[in-house]
């Protein structure tokens, strides 16, 4: 056989895996910036690369499945960072707003109606 063939075969062969892994690159950087909105939206095209890949993938592969791996843990933790910040600013606003609150009840309300009039 033409090694040239065999390396075009291994291309073809090695072609979904990263695929995957550039999409893995892509959650990251959606994830990174907070477009979660995005990020959600890839989902659909992250199952179809999955379910396009034998059970049993070539050899070549395994260094692209980790690396595919390893960048889908730093989206996880990305994610994770910006929920506990939007977690923290729900806390801010609450307390914000508890004392706010309790400055409001020291305040005399007056009538929005002008009694000179």
């Amino acid at each position: 056989m033409n090694p040239r063939t065999l390396d075009g075969d291994l291309q073809a062969a090695l072609r979904p895996y990263e695929e995957i892994a550039e999409h893995a690159e892509l959650e990251l950087e959606l994830a990174g910036r907070g477009e979660v909105e995005r990020l959600a939206k890839l989902a659909p095209r992250w199952d179809e690369l999955i379910a396009g890949v034998p059970a049993q993938p070539p050899a070549g592969a395994a260094e692209l499945l980790v690396r595919a791996r390893l960048i889908h843990e730093r989206t996880h933790i990305e994610l994770i960072r910006l929920r506990e910040g939007l977690l923290s600013d729900l806390a801010t606003t609450t307390r914000a707003r508890r004392a706010a609150d309790g400055y409001a009840g020291h305040v005399r309300h007056r009538s929005r109606l002008d009694r000179r009039a």
